[in-house]
């Protein structure tokens, strides 16, 4: 959170709130290598101009140990680079180009924090199932193909190398589906010795060893080092991906003339203040990751690179190389999405992934960078939190008064008042006198309590924390080598470095209990203000010539600094108990892999409908990139929500992974029982509606943990051929199983015009009424609840009983709804574990999956194997023995039972069955006996 107008008055600031200014923030022109590439790339648009200085050069293809490599001559420069195309499992590719002899090295990259096991984890496909074939042509440059292997549809993939002037395509079967350089784009400044340059030596000008921005000078002491590559999808009109943006879903072009924005998309993490919607500029997080799709296929890219970037995009017909393969070919591609990708620094690293479908392209992007982490089970519950709970009686008071109202609730946060004087590690004693008795009296209703820990040290030779890291070297310097020191909350201020693994592992320690004096299993951690945010710093951030452990500029890692803080933090968090338990941390800043350790949400919004409206666009690009555990503030963090726009964000928000109300210090308290009726009532009922819904949310947590796939979807990942679905957000997915269409606008009665995309039966989550697509319908929506629908075929598993907490509804039976379909199999999951443990990660947990045909609902063991069958999952099934199921609830019956034989460990016995034809026909075994730990069947019987 960041307050404009900042008084510093050495003891600390005061604080003055006024909205996003932009001019504090670069665009493009006052970046000078984003410039300089995209100049670049406009003088390549002529047909006649395709030939670059950037060819391969001749007989230097080898494909050895599955990696393809060759030389890239400019022979403007006459700089030699060295290009190689790594082969790896799941059918993706890896293209790096960097310097083949620089002066001295570039960053290599992120990749040994982003890849889930480092770059040695990353591998490849055996030597002996790839080939190389190679074809000269009249000019004596030759085409290179190499041919790999297939996807999950059996199609043959292979990527092609063309040497003048030199381009990748991925291919399926022949047809391009991803491309590199085949607008001619790609443009490398290559590393120089300034020492050794004379002022004229080339294009590059004195002024390039410098840049400046208002009144800061960024030195560049390694002169330039930008580089730029065009990536193209064929055959395709919708990218997403990329965030963090308040953007569209689908992402808009910012090049050609009928380009939606001016300026490209920005990848580099920034806290702003309030942020503006409908905009490429930059906020919180970056994930460099971009999926296509279309009718006939889903690809993406990771472009894995941690410094500042910019991305344009373009729709156009093929470019013209590709077009002459594909009438080579004959293939039919009439219609491409261009992008081109602009780096400051770092090596050129680019991970295709093929699909062919969007769950494939889930899989293979998680293969690189791994999933969520299975959260603990509390914190998919409801969060309540504000800028700032006066004290601990005040803590206490909102505890009881949601007990008072009825309203479940799992954790309440205090953020950076709770400290003595903004020293994290520490409490305000007078306002919070005994904070371990706080957090038992929590504990009590299964509660916990989340502080908030940002990066930035108070510099104070009496603070123990800044005292130990001046002494230890472990804060972030300056490029002269001194202790790097801003402004933020506490006033003046330094940074850990957390590139020092050393460093990172003692901020970890911290965590441990005779550390953290009043911290007890029942606290967790927020990480805020993490880009890093630094009140005096150029775009409100660090200096980009800063250096790291190792002499690694800033400007190399910014974008994955607040991931190293969101890192250690959950590790402490992990290693503070002899016996490690799952950590709950969330993070501001992210980057591609921040999902292993925790949550994320959208930043600083504003409480209108706009930023309600902007906050699923956000939540979905990030779930189609890895990030699934978001959400953003409910109520909006500025300003004071109307009481209908506040019941709408409720009514939404528990629709996103991760639920919490949040608000700045000035605004007025929103309580929900503050509202009165009737929206407290409303308010109520959404929040019990979350948590009837946990066993659903959680099994999704885990499936999504195991395959990469998202929790919330847009349509178009359930429905991939409809087009119509490609870039629609008035409506998404959750699960497979449900279909949300949130109200963003005005008034306590909404039409909302709800799309059914494909022949099956859809079901009013809450009437039960059954509609047969495809369809459009116009649903009048009051202000008591949302459109919500099941999908048909389908099968959710419930909790109905209403308690306080997730942790006391942790031994409730469950209830099966099954929604029926004449077009597909019906089908459903139940996950379940402690909650809280590794335990899982042994085989201490609950799987089943459940079929329902010919009126037989069957229970078994999803897909388990035998060597998973441990003490763990013994112990952890026997805890779970008295678990039953207590109702049945099949919906879309045409048919009316009047009994059910249940079979059962061997023994039938028949249980009374109770139909109605009202709606559209609702049969219900009530308690049926059936324990949710064992193989049973439910048969129905006329």
């Amino acid at each position: 959170m960041l307050l404009r107008n900042v008084l510093f008055l050495g003891v600390g600031f005061v604080y003055f709130a006024s909205p996003v200014k932009n001019e504090d923030f670069k665009k493009c022109k006052d970046s000078k290598f984003c410039l300089l590439h995209r100049d670049y790339a406009s003088s390549t648009k002529s047909p006649n101009n395709l030939q670059t200085n950037y060819i391969i050069a001749k007989d230097s293809v080898n494909l050895i140990n599955s990696e393809l490599s060759a030389h890239i001559i400019n022979s403007a420069q006459n700089v030699t680079l060295d290009l190689k195309a790594s082969f790896l499992e799941g059918g993706l590719v890896r293209v790096r180009v960097q310097e083949l002899n620089p002066p001295f090295p570039r960053f290599q990259g992120p990749g040994k924090y982003s890849l889930k096991n480092g770059e040695e984890g990353l591998k490849k496909i055996p030597e002996t199932k790839i080939s190389l074939k190679s074809v000269s042509s009249q000019d004596g440059y030759k085409s290179h193909t190499v041919a790999y292997g297939s996807n999950s549809k059996g199609a043959s993939l292979t990527l092609s190398l063309s040497e003048n002037p030199w381009s990748i395509r991925l291919l399926e079967n022949d047809t391009p589906i991803l491309e590199l350089n085949t607008l001619g784009y790609f443009n490398f400044e290559h590393l120089q010795d300034k020492k050794s340059q004379p002022q004229e030596s080339n294009s590059t000008s004195p002024l390039d060893w410098s840049e400046n921005f208002k009144s800061w000078t960024d030195t560049r002491p390694k002169g330039p080092q930008s580089f730029g590559v065009d990536i193209s999808f064929p055959g395709s009109t919708n990218v997403y991906g990329i965030p963090e943006h308040a953007s569209s879903l689908s992402l808009k072009t910012t090049k050609g003339e009928n380009r939606m924005y001016d300026e490209p998309y920005r990848l580099y993490n920034l806290d702003v203040f309030e942020f503006a919607l409908d905009t490429p500029m930059a906020l919180y997080g970056s994930v460099p990751v971009m999926l296509s799709h279309s009718k006939d296929r889903t690809v993406g890219v990771f472009y894995m690179n941690s410094a500042e970037t910019w991305v344009d995009i373009s729709k156009a017909d093929v470019s013209k190389v590709a077009n002459i393969y594909n009438q080579i070919l004959g293939n039919q591609n009439k219609v491409a999405t261009n992008t081109h990708w602009i780096s400051e620094s770092g090596v050129m690293d680019v991970f295709l992934m093929p699909g062919p479908t969007a769950k494939d392209v889930f899989s293979q992007y998680a293969s690189l960078v791994g999933t969520t982490q299975l959260p603990r089970e509390f914190s998919i519950g409801y969060h309540q939190c504000r800028w700032n709970y006066l004290d601990q009686n005040d803590v206490l008071s909102v505890n009881n008064m949601f007990d008072v109202h009825g309203i479940p609730y799992d954790v309440i946060w205090l953020d950076i008042e709770h400290t003595d004087g903004k020293r994290y590690f520490t409490w305000d004693n007078a306002k919070f006198p005994d904070p371990i008795e706080m957090q038992n009296t929590l504990d009590h209703s299964g509660r916990k309590l989340v502080n908030v820990l940002d990066p930035h040290i108070k510099h104070d030779d009496n603070y123990y924390i800044s005292k130990q890291a001046t002494e230890k070297g472990y804060f972030v310097k300056r490029n002269d080598g001194s202790d790097y020191k801003g402004w933020c909350w506490p006033g003046d201020s330094n940074w850990i470095d957390y590139t020092n693994e050393e460093a990172s592992e003692w901020v970890s320690q911290q965590f441990s209990y005779d550390r953290y004096n009043g911290s007890t299993p029942n606290l967790f951690i927020w990480n805020d203000m993490n880009e890093p945010s630094v009140f005096n710093g150029p775009e409100i951030t660090m200096e980009k010539d800063n250096l790291h452990f190792g002499g690694v500029e800033h400007r190399d890692i910014h974008n994955v600094y607040g991931m190293l803080v969101h890192k250690a933090t959950s590790e402490g968090l992990r290693k503070r108990d002899k016996i490690p338990m799952r950590p709950f941390v969330l993070s501001r800043a992210f980057f591609s892999g921040s999902q292993r350790y925790g949550a994320v949400w959208t930043g600083d919004n504003a409480a209108d409908w706009e930023h309600l409206a902007s906050s699923t666009d956000m939540v979905l690009t990030n779930n189609l990139v890895g990030m699934h555990f978001i959400g953003a503030d409910i109520g909006g963090f500025f300003g004071n929500p109307s009481p209908t726009l506040l019941t709408r964000w409720y009514q939404l928000g528990i629709w996103h992974p991760f639920f919490r109300a949040h608000a700045h210090i000035d605004t007025k308290r929103r309580e929900p029982w503050l509202l009165g009726e009737p929206y407290l009532t409303h308010i109520r009922e959404a929040i019990k509606l979350r948590y009837k819904l946990l066993p659903y949310w959680y099994t999704l947590f885990y499936e999504a943990s195991k395959t990469g796939i998202p929790i919330v979807r847009p349509m178009w990942v359930e429905f991939p051929e409809n087009t119509s679905t490609f870039d629609i957000t008035s409506q998404f997915m959750v699960g497979s199983g449900l279909i949300v269409a949130p109200v963003t606008t005005e008034g306590d009665s909404v039409t909302q015009v709800i799309k059914f995309p494909k022949e099956q039966i859809f079901f009013d989550f809450f009437t039960g009424e059954s509609i047969l697509g495809p369809e459009t319908k116009d649903i009048p929506t009051l202000l008591r609840e949302i459109p919500v629908f099941a999908v048909g075929g389908s099968i959710i598993p419930t909790r109905e009983r209403s308690r306080r907490s997730s942790h006391l509804m942790r031994n409730d039976p469950y209830t099966l709804n099954i929604y029926a379909s004449s077009f597909k199999e019906i089908k459903g999951t139940l996950y379940l574990d402690d909650g809280n443990s590794y335990d899982y990660t042994n085989g201490g947990y609950i799987y089943r999956e459940f079929v329902f045909k010919n009126a037989t609902l069957y229970s078994k063991e999803a897909e388990r194997p035998e060597s998973e069958k441990s003490a763990e999952y013994i112990a952890f099934k026997k805890s779970k023995k008295n678990i039953r199921v207590e109702r049945v609830v099949v919906k879309g019956m045409r048919n009316s039972f009047t009994k059910a034989i249940i079979s059962e460990n061997g023994v039938n016995r028949e249980v009374e069955v109770t139909c109605t034809q009202k709606i559209s026909g609702v049969c219900t075994v009530r308690d049926p006996g059936v324990l949710i730990t064992e193989d049973w069947s439910i048969r129905l019987i006329q």
